[in-house]
């Protein structure tokens, strides 16, 4: 059982026995890995005959309750069922106020099916829907762009490029590659091909799928009005494919999803729209991974996590410069502390050892305190291999941006904010390219 007050399993109990009729009891409340901005629970509730349900228990995290969202997010289910989307029941949710005992919340019947994307892409007994997927998700998403705006409450509505931008700026200082990715987007938007229901983050990852497809599309907390197209460049960006070749969520071709999107809805989706959004989707992200860092010192025992998530950011870079077909630029080095100076073994080798010690200590623990293991592994990798290519990176960098006339990397990227500089002139593209590729040798090297 996952770590939960017993006020919360009271209240809880409660609730459930009021929604579903009867006494009912819960034997077990357990905190599920992921969900960076929103806890997952999976309950079992027993009723006084010996009927059990299981069930999934969404909140936000305490001191960042939102009961409007959840609302939202309740009616969008509601509604995403009555067009034919494949969604979970809402058994309970929060009112308009936070519960005392519980919080901002959303209870929903447990859906059968795999929703984490490596065994999505590599489980040998989904190899025959794969194929498949591109086509029926492009179903899925006309439907939800049919859903009626007004049956939804406090859905926002803005435009999406201005308040990116907004929120980038709040985040974190100015980055060379996002801010040539912001003048892109300006340059080349495109006109709105309609304004309708957007799911937000429907992509691999939010899609719960068994041998016979689709079962249940999850998180509709970032549901918002918008343009439709939104959603299909979301899903094809790189970052949802997790390693797989294949454009749509690493699952097979956008034609098929086109396909699907046209028989289910009439429209055919215009290539270099999506194109626009995918784009448009790959900055998103990294802003996301910005508000997700800057959230830490708030985030409880997920601080680690969204810390670690920070650092994608430099993924994002790579994949913004090759959809801005900047030429590959990788001039990484690494220096070697004199070891007279700083002592043997060298940092990189220890914290390698702890980082070993860390996954072994973890192995033989519960799910959550695994899955943390491995995020901390993974953040003692990024400090080694930072350890021993952020020196020569420093000086190398210090002399490249003088030769720019620029004291600093934020002072480049306001210069291309400015339009002072741009990614089509080949020194300015070569010292981007070059920081972005060693932000990324560090944070995530088998990153492809």
């Amino acid at each position: 059982m996952g770590s939960v007050s017993g006020e919360m399993k009271d209240a809880l109990t409660m609730r459930l026995s009021s929604v579903l009729g009867g006494r009912w009891m819960l034997r077990r409340i357990e905190r599920l890995t992921g969900g960076a901005s929103r806890e997952t629970w999976a309950l079992t509730a027993v009723s006084a005959a010996g009927a059990a349900r299981e069930l999934i228990l969404r909140r936000d995290p305490p001191g960042r309750e939102d009961a409007h969202r959840i609302a939202m997010e309740a009616a969008a289910f509601e509604e995403a069922a009555r067009v034919g989307v494949p969604v979970p029941d809402v058994i309970d949710r929060s009112g308009d106020e936070p519960h005392p005992g519980i919080g901002a919340y959303l209870v929903m019947s447990r859906v059968p099916g795999e929703a984490l994307p490596q065994k999505l892409l590599r489980d040998d007994d989904l190899a025959g829907v794969r194929a498949e997927l591109p086509y029926e998700l492009g179903r899925i998403l006309a439907k939800i762009h049919r859903m009626d705006i007004g049956a939804v409450p406090h859905l926002p509505e803005y435009d999406p490029l201005s308040f990116l931008f907004d929120e980038y700026a709040a985040t974190g200082t100015p980055v060379p590659a996002l801010e040539a990715a912001f003048a892109w987007l300006t340059d080349n938007r495109p006109t709105a091909t309609g304004k309708t229901f957007v799911h937000g983050d429907f992509r691999n990852g939010n899609l719960l799928i068994d041998t016979g497809g689709v079962r249940g599309v999850l998180d509709w907390e970032l549901a918002h009005v918008g343009d439709p197209m939104e959603d299909l460049g979301w899903l094809c960006t790189r970052t949802w494919r997790f390693g797989a070749p294949h454009a749509v969520g690493g699952f097979g071709s956008r034609e098929d999803l086109f396909r699907g999107y046209a028989d289910e809805s009439g429209q055919t989706p215009d290539p270099e729209v999506v194109h626009w959004w995918e784009i448009f989707g790959s900055l998103r992200w990294a802003v996301i991974c910005r508000i997700q860092a800057a959230a830490a010192p708030s985030g409880g025992d997920n601080a680690l996590e969204l810390l670690a998530i920070g650092r994608r950011v430099a993924e994002c870079e790579h994949d913004l410069l090759d959809l801005l077909d900047v030429p590959p630029y990788d001039d990484t080095t690494t220096s070697t502390p004199e070891p007279d100076l700083l002592g043997t073994p060298p940092v990189e080798e220890l914290l390698d050892a702890v980082r070993e010690f860390v996954l072994e200590v973890g192995s033989a623990a519960d799910a959550k305190t695994r899955y943390r293991s491995r995020v901390a592994a993974h953040v003692l990798g990024i400090a080694a291999r930072e350890a021993l290519i952020a020196p020569a990176m420093r000086e190398t960098y210090g002399v490249r941006l003088a030769g720019l006339g620029y004291r600093s990397e934020t002072e480049l990227a306001l210069g291309v904010r400015a339009g002072r500089d741009r990614l089509d002139d080949e020194h300015v593209a070569e010292v981007v390219r070059g920081l972005a590729a060693n932000r990324l040798k560090i944070a995530n090297p088998k990153y492809r």
